[in-house]
């Protein structure tokens, strides 16, 4: 897909903000997604999310990213290699994508994804990227995931409890429960909540959050995790390609 096209289907350009009822992002989730979350897409869940969310734009909130579905436009399940999960998007002006830990090309390194990259080079040797768009690690079968899928202006885990989870619950436990084997990386409690729906053909690996408060901290410090490393001895191990992370 064009520079153009991602522009027009992820509202990078056109919208820094969700500026459309959610209704209208759920008609166009990809079918292949769609059917991954039958009792989600079919019950009153998806239509309580909804009426939430858009009561919250309704009073004025701001709300990101101005596409939430994103990540799930960008690659089918079959393509699915690695899940990254996190807990919500960012919640600062023009940088979320609908692309967990994502951000457009240009802008400054949010300080979690500064802490991805070092762990990166703490790993492989390499230096910090300059651009913090991840758009190189979905092209690799990298599904770039959060927990919850949109956030307020300023308010981090404001949309929490909304019921986003019960949609990335249903969502987590199919690919997780298909024979693909795929690795999971869940980072943060929100995420770790989803171990549970992963069964044991696949990797999966577990560390906090890589955000400043927590990166560094017990009980499973995200700096040190040596996630990506394993995740590309587990993929080479089968015979896959490891990740050019």
């Amino acid at each position: 897909m064009g520079a153009d096209a991602d522009r027009d289907l992820f509202g990078s350009v056109r919208a820094a903000a969700l500026d459309v009822p959610l209704a209208q992002c759920f008609a166009t989730l990809p079918a292949d997604w769609a059917a991954l979350a039958p009792r989600f897409m079919s019950s009153g869940a998806q239509t309580q999310l909804c009426a939430a969310v858009d009561a919250r734009r309704t009073a004025g909130a701001t709300i990101y990213p101005p596409q939430p579905f994103a990540t799930l436009h960008e690659l089918a399940p079959a393509q699915v290699r690695v899940v990254v999960l996190g807990q919500d998007p960012y919640h600062g002006p023009g940088q979320a994508q609908g692309r967990a830990f994502s951000v457009p090309a240009g802008m400054k390194l949010p300080p979690s994804l500064r802490n991805i990259y070092t762990e990166i080079s703490r790993e492989f040797g390499t230096p910090l990227p300059a651009s913090g768009d991840l758009v190189r690690w979905v092209h690799q079968g990298v599904l770039l995931l959060n927990t919850v899928l949109t956030v307020e202006d300023g308010a981090a885990a404001s949309h929490a409890g909304l019921g986003w989870e019960a949609l990335t619950d249903e969502l987590i436990a199919a690919l997780g429960s298909q024979t693909q084997p795929r690795a999971f990386l869940l980072w943060g409690a929100p995420a770790q909540k989803k171990r549970a729906l992963i069964q044991a053909q696949h990797l999966v690996l577990c560390a906090n959050h890589p955000s400043p408060l927590s990166a560094r901290r017990p009980p499973v410090p995200f700096i040190g995790c040596g996630h990506f490393g394993q995740v590309n001895a587990w993929l080479s191990a089968r015979g896959d390609t490891p990740i050019s992370w």
